[in-house]
């Protein structure tokens, strides 16, 4: 593989699986998930559990799962930072969205602010999610 220099930070394309996949939290809307992930080998890393889900199956698995979770929260809301730490490998991407969320939970107003580590591959023209990893940095009710 070769390192590509080109580009320092990700391109539109780049970042529609991200966004795509934040909307989809924010709305319960499954047709946003439409050619998000790799139609191979998926790994999502999350904070909850089983924490790790692996291949197609896991996928399901997560979507059901992540259904739910988001499905108790209101007002979700997300604002991606600067991408950090991009790099682009042949067919291969890696980058760090910095992400702050807001919503309301069992009547109360939080802020969540974390971080998404993305591996995409490009798959049928376009950039596939074959990998993801959410870490929280902070999280705080708001009253």
């Amino acid at each position: 593989m070769t390192q590509q220099a080109a580009a320092s930070t990700p391109d539109a394309a780049m970042m529609a699986a991200p966004e795509a996949l934040a909307r989809f939290l924010e709305t319960l809307d499954a047709r946003l998930l439409d050619g998000v992930f790799s139609a191979g080998e998926v790994t999502i890393l999350e904070n909850f559990a089983p924490h790790v889900f692996l291949g197609q199956e896991g996928l399901a698995r997560w979507r059901g799962i992540m259904t739910g979770h988001v499905g108790a929260i209101g007002e979700l809301r997300h604002e991606f930072g600067a991408p950090q730490d991009f790099a682009l490998t042949d067919e291969i991407v890696y980058f760090t969205l910095p992400t702050h969320w807001t919503g309301v939970r069992d009547g109360r107003r939080f802020e969540e602010l974390g971080g998404w580590s993305f591996v995409q591959a490009r798959e049928d023209g376009g950039w596939r999610v074959r990998s993801y990893g959410w870490a929280v940095v902070s999280f705080d009710w708001l009253d």
